[in-house]
């Protein structure tokens, strides 16, 4: 099979959700015009740590997977367990690995442990907690066995983070994501190598905007003093999140606020899940054989991972926008 990577949204994106399918039913897949429309087209340090990882969990074979390349094949083989050490590097998306990772590895014959060193909490990619909390939530309710702990935290641009990863074999069930029934808002702010205050005064302003519209919200503190420095906060309410991270020049107060207007934009459009993870179910749905979700908003990210996903599996995706002006999406 072969598809263009500059569709759709156009990153890495089309990489990883064609990689691991391709692991998953066998089909090898060549990947040309890669990040095309980037500022730094080509394969980064992540995507490259990504397909080779890949690769080793399925018995693999790459072409073309170095720094900048355009243009990659890849071959799979079977899948199998074990352990797994991955060091991207840089301050490269941890999660972002794992997402490319997660649906291989649910189709080993025996569990996988992956150890990951990189960006815990790094721009452009979903946070290590909101993949913890929301995304690992939300799978599990399809019969994904997966549990992610964090060894130390890591910001850009150190980096230096760890995760640690244990997958077990599953099979999907169908569920459907109608409505997010939580009511209390959940959340941590976390910090490292900077005074306590910040981690606290991000919690607290954070704490009073959700309380001002009408929210329980309920924010743990963790300071460390590892080798990365940097700070962020991360808030969950069922299949919903909202995310910031400092940096220089950014208040602490900023972190709070932001962190907090994301998830409630999301909570009061009363959808089911959030825009972020309506784009990271859409393989997993297809991979069921069927499901549905609504949200307030199909994102570009969305609309390329069905069509990517609707390249390997024999599935169709349904969007329809309802008349309370949030979109249902189905199979």
């Amino acid at each position: 099979m072969k598809l263009d990577g500059s569709y759709g949204e156009g990153g890495g994106q089309i990489l990883r959700t064609a990689v691991a399918l391709s692991a998953v039913t066998g089909e090898p897949v060549e990947i040309n015009n890669i990040r095309k429309n980037r500022p730094k087209p080509g394969l980064s340090a992540q995507h490259v740590k990504a397909v080779e990882s890949a690769a080793a969990l399925c018995n693999g074979h790459v072409k073309g997977c170095s720094l900048h390349s355009t243009d990659l094949t890849f071959m799979p083989g079977k899948i199998k367990g074990g352990e797994y050490e991955i060091n991207i590097g840089t301050a490269g998306s941890i999660t972002l690995i794992l997402q490319c990772l997660m649906p291989i590895a649910m189709h080993s014959p025996s569990a996988v442990r992956l150890k990951i060193s990189g960006g815990t909490d790094v721009s452009w990619s979903p946070t290590i907690d909101y993949m913890r909390f929301v995304t690992l939530f939300a799978l599990s309710r399809m019969g994904y066995d997966g549990n992610i702990s964090i060894v130390r935290r890591g910001y850009y641009p150190c980096g230096d983070g760890c995760v640690e990863a244990v997958i077990a074999p599953a099979k999907l069930k169908q569920a459907e994501f109608e409505a997010n029934t939580c009511s209390v808002i959940q959340g941590r702010s976390h910090s490292s190598r900077l005074p306590l205050h910040v981690t606290q005064r991000q919690a607290s302003a954070a704490r009073k905007l959700l309380q001002q519209e009408g929210f329980d919200a309920r924010i743990a503190i963790e300071t460390k003093d590892d080798s990365s420095t940097g700070s962020g906060l991360t808030l969950w309410c069922g299949y919903m999140g909202g995310s910031a991270l400092g940096k220089p020049g950014f208040s602490a107060e900023k972190v709070g606020i932001l962190a907090a207007d994301v998830i409630l934009s999301e909570l009061k459009s009363q959808a089911g899940v959030d825009e972020y993870l309506a784009d990271q179910l859409i393989p997993y749905m297809a991979l069921a054989g069927g499901g549905s979700f609504t949200t307030r908003n199909i994102s570009l990210h969305t609309k390329t991972n069905i069509w990517v996903t609707e390249q390997f599996l024999d599935v169709k995706f349904n969007i329809h926008e309802l008349e309370t002006g949030i979109f249902r999406v189905s199979i």
